[in-house]
């Protein structure tokens, strides 16, 4: 029987949906156990207001002659209000005019929507004005009494910083580095917590923890600024309390508040925490504690408030879903490394810290943890840190019982950690590292018979999960860890098929275009722009791939979800980038300024070392490819939005700019003025060529290319996504899968061959045959950028492939080949989980092989099934369901491909 399940609102996944920004939320749902041929042509929608105590009124019923189930508009006239509380359920109907049952009612809490709902004062610590250095953290509090009976409480507090709050000395939530990483001069998110439980008739206290993170912080490229957007940390919390009789009772921060220096000495993002527990308040944030209770360094002195928060900068709950301590990974191994230092070994480069369990040791005894993500003759390797210390220190108090140690306000990218100072035998038992990101939910898979494949494939996702903390950073573990736009633009269309990242990148580009309209139009290399105080980082110079995240990030959501909103909230951002970006002012008029430099195909595996944007490619060609494919874009966009002149202006926009690029790089039968791998995978992934026969000839030079360089990557930055599908798109799969499937360096699995757990920022970061580090300074081992591959993962070797914006349609294909005999992918679409799994056998005689393929399809999905046989292929469109099929065909591809080698 038909049901409705996971209906939701906007975007916003259970248990985060309380305290959010949106007045007319779109809704979707799904459909489940649908019969052959069920068509929903209807849905109803019921809206209930939750009232205090548990009480709920029906406020609203909406019906709707309709097929779609996947954002919906609000059916309703009334919107939403600023605290209003509410759910939905959802029934549908089909063509028989049938109805399903009501589903599970979904909530939704509002937060704050106006300035004026907010009646705190915004404060600061006495001492705030004499800090020029990185200092510890302030413990701020306040008690006040509760006078009857509760029926409903909420926390809405941010900080200028990062914040941590208690009530009654219990942690409220469970985010961790709240309020996430936004661009401060434009946005501040704050938080909404349900405090209901935590609250008791009588005296109450509440406490909150505020340490600079990186607001104030150090932070930015080569070695980074301080005090960036501030010169200290403030917060904002206010507290209300609806009583069972009506009444509300808030609690704001100002002048009443008390504040103290806590025991976390240092909180820094770069070099890590130092806790001192000998300087603990005891019940500092408990109602039984005194006012007079302090630290033995510091006194409780009243906070003082400062100006309110500008009316520029936006108070916003936030689009993306917080970072959140996920799993904990235990060592595999304690390691004494030559020269006697103790070395954990997690088994895994991860992102986040060590927590230390039942540490026993004398009052003042201190234990430092160092973090890196590899050795080096059995040392850490800290050198490509650059300038950050990454460590951590815990002074004991000396509690019989045993003390547990985790931070709070920092993060480190690690696999190793050695212990200096732990009191007598270091027992495993007692440590293990905590791993933090984004917490998205997962939205793919990918399995096949190659185990270093497979290998591959779990060190992209384990990239992108420590990279896509708060915004998609470039690294988790040195002294940058910063949202650089390039790396994000090409990684997009991969990302999406691996985890649920619309929201963390819709909030993210909100930021993108805050940024980009302080560098009057020109869009930031990093966002949040921490390179604001830097002179050289800072300058308004335009550089293609990076600053076309403007338009390459928001057509990949699009792409994945069918959501034509985030196409219509970058858009004004989109035309901005196009009207400033700098064209030659004769010759070619319609290609980039030949005066700008360019980064192009960054770390190729041919530049030196210490110089990664000398490509073998012509970084200006590189360039003026995309900007032809950012013109391809903008006239399909205009189009979509229904802007029909920029539609027009954009159509022959790119059609010039081809054709002056084709004038200027490419001859008539084909062959690139860079005659190298990165140039012809761009120009086949990225549609540049014009005629069928150029194409070919491009496919066919870039597999002589690849065999020529017996199959080892050719290709940096730009050209790695595209590189394996261009091939396989011009009929050299094999060849793809050669270059797919070598082992030596440089290749996708030479680092899973040398041990990586993530993919790394270069092809050679532990150089053959010895292991050592790559001397570059940029050598960082956990990058998602080279992991773009684990699309053609998804879409050659299993054969899941998106056909149309939303998988309202998509193809199952499998690209049988090479050494493969099974493979499997699965992808949760925005109406439920599609999935293929395939394997192959030899038939009994006749050199056949069978396949044998079974597709599980959503309601709403059509999937186009290609199966391979004896005379070529057949197809079989298919709807919701499980199917199986079995095909016989001949393997006749040439297996193994041989490199082309010189004539002796």
């Amino acid at each position: 029987m038909t049901t409705v399940v996971d209906v939701e609102f906007e975007r916003y996944h259970a248990p985060n949906t309380l305290g959010v920004h949106e007045t007319k939320p779109r809704l979707s749902w799904r459909l489940a156990n649908t019969p052959p041929g069920f068509q929903q042509r209807g849905y109803e929608v019921e809206l209930t207001e939750e009232r205090l105590g548990s009480q709920q009124t029906i406020l609203a019923t909406a019906r709707r002659t309709c097929t779609l189930s996947t954002l919906v508009l609000w059916p309703f006239d009334t919107p939403l209000r600023s605290r209003q509380r509410v759910s939905v359920r959802v029934r549908v109907w089909d063509e028989a005019d049938i109805l399903t049952g009501w589903s599970d009612p979904a909530l939704l809490e509002v937060g704050l929507l106006n300035r004026a709902d907010w009646a705190c004062e915004r404060i600061t610590s006495p001492w705030a004005s004499d800090v020029s250095g990185p200092g510890p953290e302030d413990l701020y509090r306040k008690s006040f009494s509760v006078t009857a009976s509760v029926a409903r409480a909420r926390l809405y507090v941010t900080a200028q910083g990062l914040y941590e709050a208690e009530v009654n000395g219990q942690r409220i939530g469970d985010y961790f580095l709240a309020p996430g990483w936004t661009a401060y001069d434009g946005r501040l998110q704050y938080q909404t917590y349900d405090v209901s439980s935590a609250l008791s008739r009588g005296p109450n206290c509440l406490g909150i923890r505020v340490a600079e993170g990186w607001f104030c912080g150090r932070i930015g490229f080569e070695g980074g600024h301080r005090n960036i957007w501030g010169q200290h940390p403030s917060l904002m919390a206010q507290l209300e309390i609806a009583y069972s009789d009506g009444r509300v009772q808030r609690i704001c921060t100002d002048a009443s508040w008390t504040v103290a220096k806590g025991p976390i000495r240092l909180a820094e993002i770069y070099d890590g925490e130092k806790y001192d527990a000998t300087l603990e308040v005891p019940f500092w944030s408990s109602a039984e504690a005194s006012p007079t209770t302090t630290p033995p360094s510091s006194t409780w002195e009243p906070a003082v408030p400062i100006s309110p928060l500008p009316d520029s900068v936006q108070l916003v709950a936030g689009f993306g879903e917080p970072v959140r301590r996920i799993e904990t990974v235990q060592p595999v191994q304690k390691i004494l490394s030559p020269s006697g230092k103790t070395i954990v070994d997690f088994g895994q480069n991860l992102v986040g810290y060590v927590r230390l369990k039942r540490l026993c040791g004398p009052r003042g005894c201190k234990v430092t943890l160092s973090h890196a993500e590899v050795l080096e003759n059995g040392e850490l390797s800290t050198r490509p840190l650059r300038q950050c210390k990454a460590t951590d220190e815990y002074t004991l108090k000396g509690a019989a019982e045993g003390e547990l140690y985790e931070p709070r306000f920092t993060f480190h990218g690690f696999r190793y950690a050695q212990i200096d100072g732990w009191p007598g035998d270091l027992d495993l038992a007692s440590i293990e590292a905590v791993v933090c990101h984004t917490d998205m939910k997962s939205a793919g898979s990918f399995e096949c018979s190659d185990r270093l494949l497979n290998k591959l494939y779990q060190n992209v996702c384990w990239g992108m999960r420590g990279n896509f903390l708060s915004v998609p950073t470039d690294c988790p573990q040195r002294d940058e860890r910063l949202g650089w736009t390039g790396d994000v633009a090409l990684f997009v269309p991969t990302a999406v098929l691996i985890y649920d990242c619309f929201s963390m990148l819709k909030n993210w580009l909100i930021d993108v275009e805050h940024d980009q309209g302080v560098l009057d139009g020109v869009p930031p290399m990093v966002s949040p722009n921490a390179t604001l105080p830097d002179p050289v980082w800072c300058r308004r110079v335009p550089c293609a791939i990076w600053h076309d995240v403007t338009i390459l990030a928001p057509w990949s959501l699009y792409q994945e979800t069918g959501d034509v909103s985030i196409l219509a909230q970058q858009y004004n951002s989109m035309l901005t980038w196009m009207r400033v970006l700098p064209r030659n002012k004769t010759g070619a008029t319609h290609l980039w300024d030949t005066s700008i430099f360019q980064l192009g195909d960054w770390l190729d595996p041919a530049a030196p070392p210490d110089q990664p944007w000398k490509s073998a490619t012509d970084a200006k060609m590189v360039a003026n490819m995309f900007l032809i494919h950012s013109l391809d874009l903008m006239s399909k966009i205009s189009g979509l939005l229904g802007r029909e002149p920029d539609q027009g202006h954009f159509t022959a926009e790119a059609a010039a700019c081809r054709a002056e690029f084709h004038q200027e790089y490419v001859t008539p039968n084909g062959r690139i003025a860079s005659d190298t791998q990165a140039a012809y995978a761009l120009a086949i992934g990225l549609d540049i060529l014009t005629q069928q026969q150029q194409r070919a000839r491009a496919g066919a030079r870039l597999a002589e290319l690849a065999r020529k360089n017996a199959f080892r990557i050719g290709t940096g930055f730009a050209g790695t996504p595209f590189v394996c599908e261009a091939l396989a798109a011009t009929g050299h799969l094999q060849v793809a899968y050669a270059m797919l499937l070598e082992t030596a360096c440089p290749s996708w699995l030479y680092p899973v061959t040398m041990g990586a757990t993530t993919v790394w920022e270069r092809w050679d970061g532990l150089l053959p045959p010895d292991g050592r580090v790559n001397p570059g300074e940029m050598t960082s081992f956990n990058h998602y950028a080279l992991g773009a591959v684990a699309k053609f993962l998804h879409e050659r070797v299993a054969g899941l492939r998106r056909l149309e914006p939303g998988w309202t349609r998509c193809r199952v294909a499998p690209a049988v080949g090479a050494r493969f005999t099974r493979a499997s992918a699965s992808h949760v679409t925005p109406r439920g989980a599609v999935s293929c799994a395939w394997h192959t056998r030899a038939d009994d005689g006749g050199g056949m092989e069978v396949m044998h393929l079974d597709v599980s399809v959503p309601y709403g999905t059509a999937v186009e099934v290609v199966l391979p046989t004896e005379t070529g292929e057949r197809q079989e469109t298919v709807g919701a369901g499980t199917w199986s099929f079995e095909t016989m065909f001949k393997g006749n591809y040439e297996w193994p491909v041989l490199p082309l080698k010189p004539k002796s």
